[in-house]
């Protein structure tokens, strides 16, 4: 009997530690921007809300980088621009690639997040970066089994793209909400970055949802600023405040 008392003081204390973390997690929404545009980020950050950015090799190659001095040249542009959370992806889809190229990756700046895909080594790949405390981002997450491996091998965040599932006729905010739901049910550390997020909806769907993160383009982010009845009050105010004052 003293033996499965013990154990169940044990879970228990577990079950409240487990709350007080995910709880601590829970304190602030991240926005990040999802682009390799200097000019974007610098202008996302000057708003005074940017937590972070989020890149890919098609984003790099849209602002025409090319060669592995100038992609790193860029992202420690960035890294300067922005406090910290950098999601830089490795090209490499073996073990071995993968560790390479992250450990080149995180040298660069200690706001790097290694970004891995979804696969069988690069699972293992996010158990070898949590090992050394280097941080990384599991990205082209589509299923709720996905990002339950994602965080049993430690990673930092979990990249579900929803934008891509509402194109196939699956629902990207359903799968947010499970993942959630998981992530609450054991106190994952694991941080649920929503991504590809078409517009505002999307983006206020995953805060009433719960994602830690969610990483758009800077129109969405700025679009969240509209709304017809402010424009109309502020022209009223400039109105009147003119007739009163000739």
């Amino acid at each position: 009997m003293p033996k499965m008392h013990a154990f169940t003081l044990s879970v228990g204390i577990k079950k409240t530690l487990a709350l007080y973390i995910f709880q601590a997690k829970k304190t602030n929404m991240k926005f990040f921007i999802d682009t390799a545009n200097l000019n974007e980020i610098q202008e996302a950050y000057d708003l005074g809300v940017l937590d972070g950015v989020t890149t890919n090799p098609s984003l790099m190659a849209k602002e025409g980088i090319a060669g592995e001095a100038n992609v790193k040249a860029h992202y420690k542009a960035i890294c300067d621009i922005v406090d910290d959370n950098v999601s830089a992806e490795v090209i490499a889809t073996d073990f071995d690639g993968m560790i390479k190229e992250g450990k080149e990756l995180a040298k660069i700046d200690d706001k790097i997040v290694v970004k891995i895909p979804m696969i069988k080594d690069g699972v293992k790949a996010i158990k070898y970066f949590t090992a050394e405390g280097i941080r990384t981002n599991c990205t082209l997450v589509f299923s709720a089994g996905q990002a339950l491996l994602a965080a049993k091998a430690g990673a930092s965040y979990v990249s579900p793209f929803i934008g891509r599932l509402d194109d196939i006729s699956y629902d990207g905010l359903q799968l947010i909400e499970q993942i959630v739901g998981i992530y609450d049910n054991y106190g994952y550390m694991t941080e649920v970055l929503a991504a590809s997020i078409r517009h505002t909806m999307h983006l206020i769907q995953c805060a009433e949802i719960g994602a830690d993160v969610a990483t758009c383009p800077l129109k969405v982010i700025t679009s969240l600023l509209n709304h017809p009845l402010t424009d109309k009050g502020l022209a009223q105010f400039l109105a009147d405040h003119a007739k009163a004052n000739g």
